[in-house]
């Protein structure tokens, strides 16, 4: 036995030395290259891997005006913030991985599935500019920078050339920033931004139903009966029967930490957008008592973002002896849900 293994790493130290040219100079020197290039490219991919920080809105938002030398009219905070979110997409380290297509960007895993998060909560929120918060009323004209804004961010998240994804999104935050500069301009300002209630609460209507599918998708991680087969099973005629549960519904091990981290992303974008809502929709908020709402929802969306102790998502049960990370973010992300039902009946009460 002792001799068929011996003979079995012969055989290997025999392949490996004719991949490299037989040992000559060219042939190691190739492999040397390999080698370094890999290791180098595994510590970029654990650094490319860290999530940004978060960024304080107001000292961001105070920065920006007195670089611009305007005021911070309503509107600024959320455009200002909009933009930053945009720009770290492109900007943290490694930039943009999504669309990569060599090591170690083409390797990683969790870091696109973050971006992807940030970009829906983006795409969503530059839409409800568009629609509704640029707009006095539903037959205004739309915002020209932001007709252009809007669908750049929606551009194809994974398009690695003729056009990037880079060079899209990058119009899209031009776009943005001429909105700003048009919507602060101190002599005649050329841009609109309605901080009423209800552009506010029709954006959060639409953030419901994301969180919602999340936190979802969040709790399957540990299997759960069907709600719809449940339901379908029930006999109406006898109340009595017993109760015939359908198929356990499971989030695919394979899929936690995806979801996970789509989640953290969305969570983390949301957080600033929320922050800069809490500055411009500030008169409305107090006048409807949704102020409370607005901070709770905050709290929450902190504690998605807090340190990550573990290398690997772990999904232990629900009461089992290793913690399920992907129930923490539910939860999270729930009671941010409940807290956004809350504020969204505020503001459309008379």
């Amino acid at each position: 036995m002792s001799g068929k293994i011996r003979q079995y790493f012969s055989d290997r130290k025999d392949d490996l030395r004719d991949f490299s040219g037989g040992g000559g100079v060219v042939g190691k020197l190739i492999l040397a290259v390999l080698v370094v290039y890999f290791l180098v490219a595994l510590v970029l991919g654990m650094i490319w891997s860290s999530e940004p920080d978060v960024f304080s809105v107001r000292e961001h938002t105070r920065a920006v005006a007195t670089e611009m030398q305007r005021e911070p009219v309503t509107g600024f905070a959320t455009t200002v913030t909009m933009i930053r979110v945009a720009e770290t997409l492109l900007e943290k380290p490694g930039g943009y991985v999504s669309n990569d297509m060599f090591p170690p960007g083409l390797w990683l895993d969790n870091m696109p599935n973050w971006e992807f998060g940030v970009l829906v909560q983006l795409r969503d929120f530059s839409r409800a500019m568009r629609r509704d918060i640029s707009r006095s009323q539903s037959q205004s004209a739309e915002d020209r920078d932001l007709v252009i804004a809007e669908p750049q961010l929606h551009f194809d998240s994974g398009s690695w050339a003729l056009p990037s994804t880079e060079t899209e999104y990058r119009r899209g935050i031009k776009a943005l920033h001429s909105y700003l500069d048009r919507l602060s301009r101190p002599d005649q300002p050329d841009a609109q931004f309605f901080a009423r209630a209800d552009n506010l609460a029709n954006w959060l209507g639409d953030l419901e139903t994301r969180l919602g599918s999340l936190s979802r998708t969040l709790g399957e991680s540990v299997g759960k009966a069907s709600v719809s087969d449940a339901v379908s099973n029930i006999n109406p005629d006898d109340p009595l029967s017993e109760d015939t549960m359908g198929e356990e519904v499971k989030t695919s091990w394979t899929k936690i930490d995806d979801v996970f981290y789509e989640a953290r992303g969305s969570a983390w974008a949301l957080l600033h957008i929320f922050r800069a809502i809490e500055v411009d929709f500030r008169k409305v908020l107090n006048d409807k008592n949704a102020l409370a709402s607005a901070k709770q929802i905050i709290i929450e969306l902190e504690g998605t973002q807090g340190e990550m102790w573990s290398p690997v998502i772990l999904n232990g049960s629900g009461f089992g002896v290793l913690a399920n990370h992907s129930l923490t973010m539910a939860a999270y992300l729930s009671r941010a849900s409940a807290a956004i039902s809350d504020m969204r009946d505020l503001l459309t009460r008379g």
